[in-house]
C-alpha cells in the first residue's frame, strides 16, 4: 500500500503522483479543465465550477457517477477547515447516542475522521464502485463530503436523505486554512506566505472554493428545501450549542426525550465534543489519521494519506483572524463578504473589536 504522507510537506509532488496514476482517458479530460496551484502546493482543476484538489478529481467524479444515496442517510457537508472534525463528532454522538452505552461513546478511542467517513476521500479514492450497502458502523449511514451543493452527486439531491452543512466566517476559515498547511509543510521547508494564502483566497481560488460560491448554494438550496437541508453556523454553534444541538437532533429525527434532557444528555454530549475535550484525547494527540479507506487492502496496490491527528486541533477562537490579518485585509474581506451576499439574507458574525457584523441587504 503506498502512502501519500501529508506530513511531510511534498504536497505539490503528491499532486504529480496522483496525477501520473492516471489512465489516459482521464488524462485527456482533464486537459480541458482550467488548472492552477493553491497557496498550499496543490494542484487544483477548476471542474463544474469549483476548484477541485487534483488528489481527489478522479474520485470526485467516481461518486458522482455512482454513489446511490438512501433516503434514510445523513451527509454532513462542509468547506475545509470550517469545523468538519466538530461537526462530525456532534452528528456522530447525536444520531447514535441510543447505540452504544454513554459511558463508551467511541469518540473517546477514535477520531471523528475515523468514525465518519468522506465519501470521496475515503471510499472512491482507490475504488470507482465501492460496496457502500453497509460500510458504516451504525444505521443510519453517515458521511461526509466537502463538494458544493451543485456538484453533489445527483441521487443525494434528489432522494430525501438529509444534509448538515455548517459554514465558518471567512475571515476565521481563512486563518484556520492557512495554519494547518502551515503546520503540515514542516521544519526545513519555505513557510506558506500568508499574504499569497490571502490573495488566492479572495480570488476564490482554494480547495472547494470559491468560499462565498460554497456557502451561497448550500443557503439558497437550504431555504428552498428547509426539510432536506439544515444550515449552521459555527459561530453560533460555540456561542451556544445546547440549543444546536437539539435543533440538529430535532432535524435528524432523533429529538431528545424529556428524560434525556433531565439526565442532561445534551450537555454530556456537547461536553465530550468540545474542543478541549477531544484535544486532550490520547487518540487526538498521537498518530495520524489516514484516508483513502486502507481498509480494503485485499484489492492490491493502493494510494492511502496520512495527516497528523492533531493537526485537526488548533485553537478553536472566534475572531482569531484579528491576530493575524491587517487592516488593509480586514477591509478587503469586508467588501468581498458585502458583494458576494447582498440580498442573500446570510450574515456572518466576525467577532472583532475593529469590525462590525456585515449584514446584507435584503
Amino acid at each position: 500500500m503506498d502512502k501519500i504522507d501529508m506530513c511531510n510537506p511534498s504536497m505539490v509532488s503528491t499532486s504529480h503522483d496522483v496525477e501520473d496514476s492516471w489512465d489516459d482517458e482521464f488524462q485527456q479530460l482533464v486537459q480541458t479543465f482550467p488548472k492552477d496551484k493553491s497557496f498550499t502546493g496543490m494542484n487544483l482543476y477548476f471542474f463544474q465550477g469549483f476548484w477541485c484538489p487534483s488528489i481527489v478529481l478522479k474520485a470526485v467524479i467516481s461518486c458522482q457517477k455512482h454513489f446511490q444515496a438512501f433516503d434514510s442517510d445523513i451527509i454532513i457537508a462542509t468547506l475545509p477547515k470550517c469545523g468538519t472534525t466538530w461537526l462530525k463528532a456532534l452528528t456522530f454522538s447525536t444520531l447514535y447516542r441510543n447505540q452504544f452505552p454513554r459511558e463508551k461513546n467511541p469518540l473517546l478511542t477514535y477520531n471523528p475522521h475515523s468514525l465518519v467517513r468522506f465519501i470521496d476521500y475515503d471510499f472512491y479514492f482507490n475504488d470507482t464502485c465501492p460496496d457502500l450497502e453497509n460500510c458504516t458502523l451504525y444505521q443510519p449511514r453517515l458521511f461526509s463530503i466537502h463538494l458544493p451543493y451543485a456538484s453533489l452527486p445527483t441521487s443525494i439531491k434528489n432522494s430525501n436523505c438529509k444534509i448538515v452543512y455548517l459554514c465558518r466566517n471567512p475571515m476565521d476559515t481563512l486563518i484556520s486554512f492557512w495554519s494547518f498547511f502551515s503546520r503540515l509543510r514542516g521544519e526545513g521547508f519555505e513557510p506558506v506566505s500568508l499574504d499569497g494564502a490571502f490573495k488566492m483566497f479572495c480570488q476564490g481560488i482554494n480547495e472547494f472554493g470559491p468560499f462565498f460560491d460554497h456557502v451561497s448554494g448550500y443557503w439558497r438550496a437550504s431555504e428552498e428545501k428547509s426539510s432536506k437541508i439544515l444550515f449552521l453556523q459555527y459561530e453560533d454553534l460555540q456561542e451556544d450549542i445546547t440549543s444546536h444541538l437539539k435543533k440538529l437532533a430535532m432535524f435528524l429525527g432523533v429529538p431528545f426525550t424529556e428524560e434525556e434532557e433531565k439526565q442532561r444528555v445534551v450537555e454530556e454530549i456537547a461536553k465530550i465534543c468540545s474542543f478541549e475535550n477531544m484535544k486532550d484525547l490520547e487518540v487526538n494527540k498521537k498518530g495520524v489519521q489516514t484516508f483513502g479507506y486502507p481498509q480494503e487492502t485485499f484489492l492490491g496496490k493502493i494510494k492511502t494519506y496520512e495527516i497528523p491527528r492533531e493537526a485537526f486541533f488548533r485553537k478553536a477562537k472566534l475572531g482569531d483572524w484579528s491576530n493575524y490579518l491587517t487592516p488593509s485585509m480586514v477591509v478587503r474581506l469586508e467588501k468581498l463578504i458585502q458583494e458576494k451576499l447582498e440580498n442573500s439574507g446570510l450574515t456572518f458574525k466576525l467577532f472583532s473589536k475593529t469590525s462590525k457584523d456585515i449584514t446584507s441587504t435584503k
